[in-house]
């Protein structure tokens, strides 16, 4: 099965929390905090693996979750950080961020990509110790990794795509100047995949030719398969359109000409400027009145029209040849850059670990709820007082007292945090 389209959910692994520990030694008096920070989280990254032509996997698995770093240890004892998590993906995959459809790296090169970076490690309660703290019991968790919602999408990476209505012959065209073996059969819609195949130059050169399955009108509407494959065409520096001369099926050849271009313009205007050479298919059976009433219709446009007959092989070599000559022309095939994040973006997504609410219940209590602070509670030592001034702290700098106040807390309410209640004083 081809599959060319995929979502997936990536996870980088939080950073592993500080520890809380104290020197302990005989005759070693008041050996003082000891806890070592947390290790990093695991980087999700992607790499390109050359024995992978289809995006399938991504069907079956679709959460990638990288591992937490190790929590810190007593003596001073760092944890380890966590291993990154590699995901192999078919080189020319384009991924996106989901809810923004933000480009975050395009996979044609062989350069790894850090899509998803792990969180560095919390302190343990060692490095809060001053002159004037000196048994400090609470420790820092390790940071939240990145996490995204993406869109894999493959884009094949070919020097050449080969467009034009199903059965005009372009399977028959990719077999006989390259090595491809696609099925080839008399009936629409034979090719149901996109096949690459690679075609030699005689002087030692060579350019990658894709067939396209056939386009039909409303196809960049959704209508028939080409929709599904049009993307493949976006890379592609030049577009051979392929034409059934002899009309054998009763269509148009500029009938057919015309849908498709306006198929490729309404798919994208920037494919329908892409270079083009026009290919009049099966001359070995149309009447030389149709090949040059055919011709003189392409030289009208400015273009030129190349004969053959792919099923005898007839022009085919010197197609290669001119095929070869306007690549030698073009720019390399185009890679798409990563798109940084807006700075709206990157304000959100600094401020994940600080999102709260605030509610009062019927009781008079005020609620907090704040997932990223139930991670920092487990670090805290209620019954330690230089613990609760560290809390204290927090939500004075994350702006939960400024929101409390504002919703009209007076002194001796009670707040609730995830069933810790106290009362809140100025």
């Amino acid at each position: 099965m081809f599959v060319d389209k995929a979502k997936i959910y990536i996870k980088a692994g939080d950073g592993g929390d500080g520890a809380v520990s104290f020197h302990r030694e005989k005759y070693v008096a008041a050996g003082g905090p000891d806890g070592g920070d947390g290790g990093k989280g695991g980087d999700v990254i992607f790499c390109v693996d050359d024995n992978l032509s289809t995006l399938i996997d991504f069907r079956y698995k679709r959460k990638y979750t990288a591992e937490k770093g190790q929590n810190g240890g007593a003596g001073n004892c760092t944890g380890k950080n966590a291993p990154d998590l590699v995901i192999k993906v078919p080189r020319g995959t384009l991924i996106r961020e989901a809810n923004t459809g933000r480009i975050m790296a395009d996979m044609s090169s062989d350069e790894p990509k850090v899509l998803a970076k792990g969180g560095k490690g919390g302190k343990g309660n060692a490095r809060f110790a001053t002159p004037t703290r000196q048994i400090p019991k609470f420790s820092k968790p390790g940071f939240i990794g990145e996490d995204f919602e993406v869109t894999l999408e493959l884009k094949l990476l070919a020097d050449v795509g080969l467009v034009g209505f199903p059965n005009v012959g372009k399977s028959t065209l990719i077999s006989v100047v390259s090595a491809a073996k696609p099925k080839i059969a008399n009936y629409h819609f034979t090719t149901l995949t996109p096949v690459l195949g690679v075609v030699k130059v005689e002087d030692g050169k060579s350019f990658v030719m894709a067939d396209i399955p056939g386009l039909i009108e409303g196809a960049s509407d959704g209508v028939g398969l080409g929709h599904e494959f049009l993307r493949h065409v976006e890379r592609c520096r030049l577009i051979v359109h392929v034409v059934d001369v002899s009309g054998i099926e009763g269509r148009d050849p500029k009938e057919d000409f015309e849908i498709i271009n306006n198929e490729l313009k309404n798919f994208s205007e920037e494919l329908s400027e892409r270079p083009q050479i026009v290919a009049a298919n099966k001359c070995d059976m149309a009447s030389p009145e149709q090949i040059e009433d055919f011709k003189a219709y392409i030289e009208a446009k400015g273009m030129k029209l190349y004969q053959i007959s792919a099923a005898t092989t007839q022009g085919t070599k010197e197609l290669v040849d001119v095929i070869s000559a306007e690549l030698d022309k073009l720019p390399p095939i185009k890679e798409y850059e990563a798109e940084p994040m807006t700075r709206q973006e990157l304000d959100e997504r600094a401020g994940i670990g600080e999102k709260f609410e605030i509610t009062r219940g019927d009781d008079g209590v005020f609620y907090v709820e704040a997932p990223w602070l139930e991670h920092i509670m487990r670090t805290v030592d209620m019954d330690d007082y230089a613990s609760l001034q560290y809390f204290q702290r927090v939500l004075r700098n994350s702006g939960i007292i400024d929101a409390l106040e504002q919703k009209g807390i007076n002194e001796g309410d009670t707040v609730n945090i995830f069933g810790f209640e106290f009362d809140f004083v100025y």
